[in-house]
């Protein structure tokens, strides 16, 4: 462990109401998605649709540590960055000098789907905390970096890891898993922030003789899948925590799982303090194409049809738009954002309306969205201001392909693959979604696939990156592109903006670079 200076300034005591009312310390970053809900909006102003042409970088720190997808953390004059393989760093918020580097070896060899990535610290008083590769959550010093406890999830040789942001609420500290390639079984965990004790765990997968366990074929349900590897969001009004479900296992070949494979592929809404479920929705039942729903889940209070609602709202990676009641899960409002081959459309009962014939095959059959879905992981944001809703689509298809497979622990076990159409290459745009209607407001093309996820400000701006390392900032309501700016490093994370002594940044991750920027 590498120690570098002394951490001054730290305010050790952070309260639960701290992180419930984020949205009024704009100057801060205090969780993965800004407040408890998951907006990625910042009050900040500073930065706006007329100065966002002097935006410039103002430091870059290098880690050398492969490219990132996190999402800093900043408080105190200080920013903190949990990075892949188990880095973690401390750095000075105006200067970018680093004030401690810890690393914590991963054990070998690790079998991941996606590379040892990690996507953020969460933070109560004097911790930090993030997971590690091989699925512990670990709880650091936020003085030194020191480790103060660390808890095993899962077994990494059975193919279990942990990427995703911890979500603190109130005392409790929750976490998702990854690995359901694997064929594992997916959870959402909550443990005492003081101890790393856990105090619940809600299974993703409904095992024999439980609530939704009629859903899946014989044993199946052992190897389900439904993995977590996407941070929940929190409504501290109901004490509900919101948490999408990734693909059940196999991935594409269903026969093996025949039902509905409760609760993958959907949105579990669990009370906070016991895991309980309170109520689910699931998106795409009996998925056969990979069609997670981990994308940011976001706690919206809206007017829908001329009623008030408490709203939930999310682009899923089957290719449609949602809008739910998240009291009940009930869907108000679903409408394709990108081109959909598999659906007609989501019928009264909230199901999906099939198209006969369009499971994989031997042979291959083609389907839209593809293997990534229209929009993936990337983080998303929602503008109070605009009321609108911003997120990636890829516009990709693929030929999906289904083979038998025989499960081992441990190893991959997806049966089978899929591949693009000959002569082509995917596509995507950064789209504006109405929450109330589920119309799309306006879109920008891309000429790849996005890779990086969003940020909005109360300045008329979103900001993302892209595969070939820009740096975008759009307006707001129209989409038009204002400023840009070339990091020269492929961008996989999302934006923030932060303020110290009066002077707002905005900071992403490029490559393995944290570059921040204000204006000139």
């Amino acid at each position: 462990m590498k120690l570098y200076g002394r951490l001054t300034g730290i305010a050790l005591l952070l309260g639960t109401a701290l992180l419930v009312n984020a949205q009024t310390n704009s100057g801060e970053w205090r969780t993965y998605g800004q407040n408890p809900q998951g907006w990625r909006y910042s009050d900040l102003t500073q930065i706006d649709t007329r100065t966002v042409a002097r935006l410039a970088p103002k430091w870059i720190y290098q880690t050398n540590v492969g490219g990132s997808e996190t999402t800093p953390l900043v408080f105190d004059g200080m920013m903190f960055v949990a990075g892949p393989s188990n880095n973690s760093w401390a750095l000075d918020a105006i200067t970018g000098r680093p004030v401690w580097h810890v690393h914590k070896t991963p054990p070998g060899p690790l079998d991941l789907c996606c590379g040892e990535v990690n996507r953020g610290f969460a933070v109560q008083g004097d911790k930090l905390f993030r997971v590690n590769i091989e699925g512990t959550l670990v709880a650091l010093d936020i003085k030194s970096g020191a480790t103060l406890w660390e808890t095993p999830m899962a077994d990494y040789k059975q193919g279990y890891s942990a990427t995703a942001a911890p979500l603190v609420v109130k005392n409790l500290v929750l976490t998702g898993i990854a690995g359901a390639e694997f064929g594992t079984r997916g959870f959402v965990d909550a443990y005492d922030a003081q101890t790393g004790k856990r105090m619940w765990r809600f299974n993703t997968v409904a095992g024999q003789g439980e609530p939704g366990g009629e859903s899946w074929s014989g044993d199946s349900w052992k190897r389900g899948g439904a993995s977590t590897w996407i941070t929940g969001s929190y409504d501290p009004e109901l004490n509900l925590v919101y948490w999408g479900t990734g693909n059940p296992g196999p991935d594409m070949d269903g026969d093996v799982r025949r039902g509905d494979n409760l609760y993958s592929c959907s949105v579990v809404a669990l009370d906070a303090d016991t895991g309980k479920l309170k109520w689910f929705y699931q998106f795409t039942p009996h998925d056969v194409h990979d069609w997670d729903a981990i994308s940011d889940l976001l706690p919206v209070d809206l007017t829908v049809d001329g009623r008030k609602v408490k709203a939930l709202i999310q682009a899923n990676r089957n290719g449609f738009f949602y809008t739910l009641d998240r009291t009940n899960g009930k869907v108000l409002k679903a409408r394709a954002y990108t081109k959909v081959t598999w659906a007609d459309g989501i019928g009264p009962d909230g199901r999906p309306i099939l198209i006969a014939g369009q499971e994989p095959t031997e042979e291959g059959k083609y389907a839209c969205p593809g293997l990534g879905g229209g929009h993936n992981w990337q983080a998303t944001t929602y503008s109070p201001r605009s009321g609108l809703y911003y997120f990636s689509s890829s516009e990709n298809c693929h030929l999906f392909y289904k083979s038998r497979q025989e499960f081992t622990a441990g190893q991959w076990y997806q049966a089978s693959n899929v591949e693009g159409p000959p002569g082509t290459h995917g596509t995507g745009a950064i789209l504006a979604v109405d929450p109330t209607t589920a119309q799309t407001k306006w879109r920008f093309d891309m000429v790849t696939t996005p890779s990086a996820g969003l940020l909005a400000t109360a300045g008329g701006l979103v900001f993302t990156g892209d595969p070939q390392g820009y740096l975008i900032a759009f307006d707001d309501r129209t989409g038009k592109v204002l400023w840009k700016f070339q990091t020269g490093a492929s961008i996989h994370a999302p934006p923030i903006s932060y303020a110290v002594a009066g002077t707002q940044y905005i900071a992403i991750a490029a490559g393995d670079s944290i570059i921040t920027f204000a204006l000139k």
